[in-house]
């Protein structure tokens, strides 16, 4: 394939995945650092403006993972045939399906915070987020494997 070949790249049965994995990832990364830093006592009279950033970062990976999901389960339909899920494929998933549901977990935290400010954001959040950084670190690890970067399968 040609890599300036814009028809080609557009049309690969898996390309729309490759591309829009990374919006979700950047986006929650962020999220989570602008929460983190947000908590920072040092910048306390900027705390609520991180807050916000990290909120509107939500969103936009929650939003962002929908069709992300979807297009991996269009890549396995047409580049593997719907062949049986085992190994890396599998893995990788179940890893970004429970990576989507975290972020819009973690999402969900934040929208009921922003609806009700009095009660502020719950701190079991904090543990979900690394959580869910961690899961969708490994999940794009594991797709770099399946997509060959990493190396291969």
């Amino acid at each position: 394939m040609n890599p300036f070949d814009i028809k080609s790249a557009l049309l690969a049965k898996h390309a729309q995945h490759v591309v829009l994995i990374h919006f979700p990832i950047a986006l929650l990364i962020i999220s989570v650092i602008f929460d983190f830093l947000a908590l920072w006592k040092p910048l306390a009279q900027h705390s609520r403006t991180l807050a916000v950033a990290a909120y509107y970062n939500l969103t936009a990976a929650a939003l962002s993972a929908v069709p992300t999901v979807i297009t991996g389960l269009l890549a396995w339909q047409w580049q593997l045939g719907g062949g049986s899920l085992k190994g890396t494929l599998r893995l990788h998933m179940i890893l970004g399906i429970l990576s989507t549901i975290l972020i819009w977990l973690i999402w969900w935290l934040h929208f009921r915070a922003q609806r009700r400010p009095e009660q502020g954001l719950p701190r079991y959040r904090l543990p979900i987020e690394v959580l869910a950084v961690a899961l969708i670190a490994l999940t794009g690890h594991l797709g770099g494997f399946l997509s060959g970067v990493n190396g291969v399968d």
